[in-house]
């Protein structure tokens, strides 16, 4: 059961690709081509100091992209740049509205489309290791925590009989990612993952590629989203026996 729900969710993935890449009218379909366009000096500067009536993106972030669970803001460090040139985009469309620090809506508008090409490119290249949620000190925010052991059965097997599909399907072993398509999970901040897949479920979120992440989270409990989360935001990018994590290149 498992191993064809994967590939059927690999083809989705491919179809996706299809739809995700042509992110505005006259963008770019060849993210290797846009790269090449980015001014990464730009990306930088607009990330650390912002521009006009955008703030530093740091400024909620982080200095090195890592996300704050006070906050509820998410890591960005290690996302692809085409995963992050597309919420940019969604975000200035008003596809996908921000409901954490509402602002990410009018900064998006704020950004031009080279803006939002350097800072996507800014990002993209800046390689950390993944620094997931401390989740002692996430318990003491008031949040409450999943068991890790549970979210790691959810994460690498789902529960199909319940309509559940393993994060492994589309965001590969432990949710390191599948660029370009879908974002690495591994070490993403717990309170992050647990607003976005709660928003998935009730619909408040709806531009993932044809409603996939919609349709899961639909089938999941609360006890569900907080053990995955806790799962995710400490599983190791490695498989068993293996110290090897493949690069996420751009095809």
């Amino acid at each position: 059961m498992r191993e064809t729900t994967i590939k059927g969710l690999r083809t989705f993935a491919l179809a996706a690709a299809a739809v995700m890449l042509p992110l505005t009218a006259g963008a770019a379909l060849n993210p290797e081509e846009t790269l090449e366009k980015a001014n990464i000096e730009n990306g930088k500067n607009i990330y650390f100091n912002g521009k006009g009536d955008v703030p530093a993106c740091a400024s909620c972030h982080g200095q090195e992209g890592l996300g704050d669970d006070a906050m509820g803001t998410p890591r960005l460090a290690g996302q692809s740049f085409t995963y992050i040139r597309k919420q940019l985009h969604d975000y200035a469309a008003d596809k996908r509205m921000d409901t954490t620090m509402f602002v990410m809506n009018a900064n998006a508008k704020g950004l031009s489309e080279q803006d939002i090409i350097d800072v996507a490119a800014f990002v993209y290249q800046w390689d950390q290791p993944p620094t997931g949620s401390d989740l002692k000190a996430v318990a003491e925010l008031g949040q409450p925590v999943g068991k890790r052991y549970l979210g790691k059965a959810l994460v690498i097997y789902g529960a199909p009989e319940r309509g559940i599909t393993s994060c492994y399907a589309c965001h590969q072993y432990n949710g390191r990612g599948a660029y370009p398509i879908y974002p690495q999970l591994t070490g993403q901040k717990y309170v992050y993952l647990v607003n976005q897949l709660k928003k998935w479920r009730d619909g408040s979120r709806a531009n993932d590629p044809m409603g996939q992440m919609q349709a899961v989270a639909r089938n999941m409990s609360d006890d569900d989203i907080h053990n995955v989360a806790a799962y995710l935001t400490t599983a190791p990018l490695t498989t068993m026996g293996n110290s090897f994590v493949p690069k996420h290149e751009i095809p």
